[in-house]
């Protein structure tokens, strides 16, 4: 996450929190210091039973959020600094144009900065992979694929 110029007032240190497919993850902590490094995997897994067509997983995923914080660890709860937001099926599958060289590689977002953030749009880089697959399921004695 770059954001120049900025120096935050407040040094506790910070951590991105990451909503996705009803799930959440956060990562380790880092110090308050721009530009920040999060070197880290997020694995997010999610069974869609009942869904046969790719065009239905397509639909389910339009009308779910994506949704990453920036966070201050300032007590009691700590402080959200920046937001991004997206639907899930733009977040795992970018439009072509948002990427450089492969799909989904190297993403730049700019966050929605909080009333409190003082300075610009914190800029996110981060990058997506996604794996779909079949699976059969067994409920009870019927055989869903």
């Amino acid at each position: 996450i770059t954001c120049p110029g900025v120096q935050l007032k407040d040094k506790q240190e910070l951590y991105l929190s990451v909503f996705v497919l009803g799930q959440y993850h956060k990562t380790e902590c880092v110090p308050a210091v721009f530009p920040l490094f999060f070197q880290e995997r997020l694995l997010f897994e999610k069974d869609f039973a009942n869904i046969v067509d790719p065009g239905d997983l397509v639909k389910l995923l339009e009308f779910d959020t994506a949704v990453l914080e920036l966070i201050q660890l300032i007590p009691p709860v700590g402080k959200v600094l920046a937001t991004y937001e997206e639907n899930t099926r733009d977040f795992l599958f970018p439009d072509p144009k948002l990427t450089h060289g492969l799909r989904g590689l190297q993403r730049e977002v700019l966050m929605k900065r909080s009333p409190s953030f003082t300075g610009i749009a914190p800029k996110l880089r981060f990058s997506t992979t996604c794996l779909i697959s079949d699976s059969l399921l067994i409920l009870g004695r019927s055989h869903i694929q």
